[in-house]
């Protein structure tokens, strides 16, 4: 069974002080793997604003044969987080070094907070966590979530029963960002309990907008994979390109060369080389630039557990077509986007449908809505309520 927490409900009591150990194959500043670690950052970070004392036990893994150029023979301080990254070896995050010191940082914790599910931290953290007697909450970061591309289920299969047997059931809570995704987790894991806590997101302080001058500006942001679309949202742009509308795809991010390769092969056969520009991973400073001269964002994933781009976009005052491959139905009834199938063909109807519609009023909405659900304070606080239930009901 699960339950759902609604981050704008939750009130935070005082804070006091909880120590916090969060366990991540790789976090900030990572730029490979996206979402996740800016969500993970953007949590870490409230949860110090709110008075927890915050460590972090990471890798110092960048991607895959790719490491951060930082200490990783001490805590490194963060903001007001103390960071371990310890030296990757293999593969994204196989480190020895994580596993030497793994049994002192969750003794010191009060609740341990476990990010990722096929990652080499994660069997030390449910097997310590289960000897030490310390709480555990989880987030799979969309990890255990199907879709008909999904590959080597049957290995998948083999780790999630390996780690379903080391976990402490009566001690672990998992941490989803949407129902389905709740469903999905409490599915590879029944008996478990399943939180619903969204990512916040972080917001400018002003908005400077490029005007359009009558062209339709697209955007995609986010990390180059089958799953999340792309091949259609090009076919989609072949579509589109028969219509009589002055327009513009930018794709910004990363992926393994040869998926590049193809998606830009894909660009060349629809004829498309002067639509369509790949701008490859962009800093923080230039995403902010490229929100300002973008009119809507495009979310075509056949599956994601939240998709932080969409709250980062609407953050921006900037409309969203997202798929339903996302959980953001509410970009319509909220009026701030289109929640769409992402069939080419149906990609195509809905950017032919939006750029008639009032975009700078949806992004007004949608930048509204943002504030008042999605700040990382609430989240945070939210989240801190969930540590404090495990802790009391741990002790009891």
């Amino acid at each position: 069974m699960y339950y759902t927490l609604r981050p704008r409900r939750f009130k935070v009591t005082l804070p006091g002080c909880m120590k916090v150990l969060h366990v991540s194959p790789s976090f900030y500043p990572a730029k490979a793997y996206s979402g996740t670690i800016r969500s993970g950052y953007g949590l870490c970070r409230g949860l110090a604003r709110l008075g927890c004392e915050v460590r972090v036990l990471t890798t110092d893994s960048n991607g895959l044969g790719d490491h951060l150029d930082v200490p990783n023979d001490e805590d490194v301080q963060l903001d007001a987080l103390r960071v371990r990254y310890c030296h990757k070896l293999l593969r994204h995050s196989v480190s020895p070094a994580l596993l030497r010191v793994s049994p002192g940082y969750v003794e010191w914790a009060d609740v341990v907070h476990l990010t990722a599910v096929y990652s080499f931290p994660t069997f030390p953290t449910l097997f310590l966590s289960r000897l030490l007697k310390k709480p555990v909450v989880w987030s799979p970061r969309g990890a255990l979530q199907r879709w008909d591309g999904t590959s080597r289920l049957a290995l998948k299969r083999m780790w999630e029963s390996a780690c379903y047997g080391l976990a402490d059931k009566n001690n672990l809570v998992l941490h989803t960002t949407s129902r389905y995704e709740a469903e999905q987790s409490v599915k590879r894991f029944p008996g478990l309990r399943a939180v619903m806590i969204p990512n916040g997101v972080e917001f400018p302080a002003h908005l400077d907008r490029i005007d359009p001058n009558g062209k339709l500006r697209l955007l995609y942001l986010g990390r180059l994979h089958p799953i999340k679309g792309v091949d259609a949202l090009l076919e989609a742009c072949g579509i589109i390109k028969r219509l009589s509308l002055d327009w513009h795809l930018y794709i910004a991010g990363t992926g393994s060369p040869s998926y590049v390769d193809m998606l830009k092969s894909k660009v060349q056969e629809l004829g498309l080389p002067r639509l369509v520009e790949f701008l490859g991973e962009v800093s923080d400073e230039k995403k902010e630039a490229l929100f300002a001269q973008c009119d809507v964002a495009l979310v075509p994933s056949h599956v994601e557990n939240f998709a932080i781009v969409v709250a980062e976009s609407l953050a921006h005052g900037v409309p969203v077509i997202a798929s339903k491959g996302t959980p953001w139905s509410e970009l319509e009834t909220k009026h701030c986007g289109l929640w769409v199938n992402n069939d080419p063909e149906t990609l195509a109807a809905a950017i032919d449908t939006i750029r008639n519609m009032p975009l700078q009023e949806m992004g007004q909405r949608g930048r509204k809505w943002m504030k008042e659900e999605y700040s990382w304070e609430s989240v945070s606080g939210a989240m801190l309520g969930i540590y404090r239930e495990c802790v009391r009901e741990h002790v009891h």
